[in-house]
């Protein structure tokens, strides 16, 4: 199904991918292999199908989308880059990080690099709206992992706060990503106030299953590490749910998880959250977000844009649907 969604725009992808290319050669030559190695694990390039997808519910893409999408891709990659770094990650997208395979001190200095290039680029765009869209986006990110550190191995937090440190690290670049294919299209601020509705939705839906598939996914499938959120102490709305309807008992198992950054305990957790039905409260969550990502689409229903959107909250319920979670 994915690929029924972005082969329309694989063009777009294509010269994306190849304007990336040529940033990268433009970095130190020691940098350029490290800068060349994170870009390898860009996987479905999301973002900038986001963008593309964006501009096209109000307008037609052009060559200053490619831009657009290459910053955000940009940014993305940086937070990658860190986060592997902050979660001991041996592996993305079935090869070693970028910090198993060049060390955590440059894989911290890379993902610098790759977020000042991206502020680099959207400053060259005539209007300051691009810069001001990306670097708020930057902002929230780093904003993000900055509260969800501070909160490591706190499950007595309440459910807003996970919400909003999800919002800051994931659904706000999804949100500049549908923008900026908006703003570049010169839509209507409505139009643009819509496609940011929709990215903070569609965002924070994507973030809490990425979250239940560390818990409850299997690495060959995912091409990534699992089980990192209990081993740091990172805490995701299925251990909060369970954290918070728990008898004494079981709270006191996850307690402990977490206290001793415990890790190989996949089954016992899976069976706890079971007892508490957690991946069916997790999936009511994922969907209810997914309904409004498609109402904010209503005002630009028809548009080529619009109808490709939907079908990708189609594609990330279907994952939902089949995420093992008894």
């Amino acid at each position: 199904m994915w690929a029924e969604i972005s082969e329309p725009v694989a063009p777009f992808l294509a010269d994306v991918r190849a304007f990336l290319d040529a940033q990268v050669a433009t970095f130190e030559e020691e940098v350029t292999e490290s800068a060349r190695y994170a870009l390898s694990a860009s996987g479905k390039q999301l973002r900038p199908v986001l963008v593309a997808l964006g501009a096209q519910c109000v307008g037609e893409l052009h060559s200053n989308h490619v831009t657009g999408a290459a910053i955000v891709e940009l940014v993305h990659l940086a937070t990658l880059v860190h986060d592997d770094v902050l979660d001991a990650a041996g592996v993305r997208r079935r090869q070693p990080t970028v910090a198993a395979r060049f060390g955590s001190q440059t894989a911290v200095l890379l993902g610098d690099c790759l977020f000042a290039h991206s502020l680099k680029l959207a400053s060259g765009f005539p209007t300051p709206e691009v810069c001001r869209v990306v670097s708020a986006a930057t902002k929230a990110v780093c904003s993000g992992e900055i509260l969800q550190t501070l909160r490591q191995g706190r499950l007595d937090q309440p459910v807003e706060r996970y919400f909003r440190v999800i919002q800051l690290k994931t659904a706000e670049l999804f949100a500049a990503s549908c923008e900026l294919g908006g703003l570049l299209a010169s839509a209507p601020p409505s139009r643009r106030t819509a496609l940011r509705r929709f990215g903070l939705a569609f965002g924070t839906a994507y973030q809490v299953f990425d979250d239940c598939l560390d818990v409850f996914g299997n690495e060959a499938s995912a091409g990534k590490t699992l089980g990192t959120d209990m081993a740091t102490g990172k805490v995701t709305l299925p251990l909060l749910l369970a954290y918070q309807l728990a008898q004494a008992a079981d709270r006191a198992t996850l307690t402990r998880l977490f206290d001793r950054h415990v890790t190989g305990q996949a089954a016992g957790l899976r069976a706890l959250l079971a007892r508490y039905e957690i991946g069916a409260r997790c999936r009511e969550v994922m969907e209810a977000q997914l309904v409004q990502a498609r109402d904010s689409l209503e005002s630009m229903a028809g548009s080529p844009g619009a109808a490709a959107l939907l079908s990708i909250t189609r594609y990330l319920g279907q994952q939902v649907a089949r995420l093992e979670t008894t």
